[in-house]
């Protein structure tokens, strides 16, 4: 039975912790709650102590154990923090210790889940984002707020995620329910740059935020992950990155990685073009407007197409402005891959430089499978979903 120190920080948001405590016992965990002075302004101990475990602890100092945060960090196999309010996060990023919960995040060897709940100007402050920032490059894992009703009838982010979501969150990271396990998967992600001279580029919108989401959705779910991106954001542990730029440096990275993985992912926004002759000094505005000449990159889903091995899964994506279905049908069937994912990149919400997307799935079988608007980490999970039935639903296959 995993063991599970379920710490309470005080938000309004506390009270759905209780839901959060219940749904976890019932999904046969050992559950120890721990819940801050403030945390207490908002619900009772022993409201947890009924539902959880054992009894809530609530102080360093008044308990029988003389160092029970040492004791609840040794035995956890995961902490979670919902909701974790601004303070929190600012203690737990600056190492401060001062109650029962800080020091048990501090004195655990254990994966961190952080549920974050607080209005949305505080979410959006640039503090509270550096701190997450520098947790999720300690390995910390987070699951973002939603969108909603907040407290005195606002509405934006920063609503804590439903507790559904924090508990599939809970399971994916004490490995139950990992159906990727013994499986190796190769991401692309982000927007290549195409060089016209030593400091101008011909690129795209792509943040590589949808390649990423995907690469961390694969690693939760047991598989050995491969990302090859441009993007230079924050990775977490356990991925193995390559860092490219052009299209010929991805296809490069891809083709000699492909054969050898179970499934490949082509997230990328790669150019269809990049200048023939690029100038090996800068161009220069009194020469006058220089005449550029394209050519063709490699078309790299294609090549992964003709050269797919027996059993491996490729998927690809589309991104479109007009006739989505109609474009990303043709493309599924001349790239000969098993999974097309159609976005149109026109819409606001869901194109580049956004974290919500909304996507067609289109199978060679015939499938079509139209998304709701989604984070991309929910899309990404929509998307291993229809990996795993591909793969045959396969599990504990020899890893590659």
């Amino acid at each position: 039975m995993p063991n599970v120190v379920l710490g309470v920080s005080g938000g309004i948001a506390a009270y759905k912790a209780v839901d959060v405590c219940r749904r976890l016992v019932d999904a046969g965990m050992h559950v120890a709650p721990v819940l801050t002075e403030d945390a207490q302004r908002f619900v009772g101990a022993v409201t947890f102590s009924a539902l959880a475990s054992e009894p809530a602890r609530t102080s360093l100092f008044d308990g029988p154990d003389p160092i029970p945060h040492t004791r609840l960090g040794q035995a956890a196999d995961l902490v979670v923090v919902a909701p974790a309010t601004a303070k929190l996060l600012g203690k737990y990023a600056a190492g401060i210790s001062d109650d029962l919960l800080t020091a048990t995040l501090l004195a655990t060897r254990a994966p961190v889940l952080l549920c974050p709940a607080m209005h949305t100007e505080m979410w959006e402050h640039a503090a509270v984002q550096e701190n997450l920032a520098t947790l999720r490059r300690r390995g910390v894992h987070v699951v973002d707020p939603e969108e909603g009703r907040l407290a005195g009838g606002d509405v934006g982010a920063g609503r804590l995620a439903a507790a559904e979501v924090i508990v599939e969150r809970v399971l994916e990271l004490l490995a139950v329910g990992r159906p990727l396990t013994g499986r190796s998967v190769l991401v692309t992600a982000g927007g290549t740059r195409e060089a016209l001279d030593p400091v101008r580029f011909v690129g795209n919108r792509s943040s590589g935020k949808m390649g990423h989401a995907l690469a961390d959705v694969a690693a939760r779910r047991g598989a050995r992950v491969f990302l090859v991106t441009t993007a230079n954001a924050p990775v977490p542990p356990g991925i193995e990155v390559v860092r490219v730029e052009s299209a010929q440096e991805m296809h490069d990275a891809v083709m000699v990685r492909a054969g050898a993985v179970d499934v490949v992912v082509m997230a990328a926004a790669v150019a269809d073009f990049r200048p023939k002759a690029p100038s090996a000094e800068k161009i220069k505005k009194a020469d006058g407007v220089p005449e550029i000449v394209l050519e063709p990159t490699t078309d790299i889903l294609a090549a992964l197409g003709r050269a797919k091995p027996a059993g491996q899964v490729v998927v690809g994506f589309a991104a479109e402005t007009e006739r989505l279905r109609e474009n990303a049908a043709a493309k599924l069937a001349s790239k000969r891959v098993d999974l097309m994912v159609a976005n149109d990149v026109s819409a606001p919400d869901a194109g580049f430089e956004v974290d919500t997307n909304r996507a067609v799935l289109l199978g060679a079988d015939g499938s079509a499978h139209a998304t709701a608007l989604l984070s991309k980490e929910q899309l990404a999970g929509i998307v291993f979903d229809r990996v795993v039935e591909l793969l045959g639903g396969a599990t504990n296959a020899p890893a590659t």
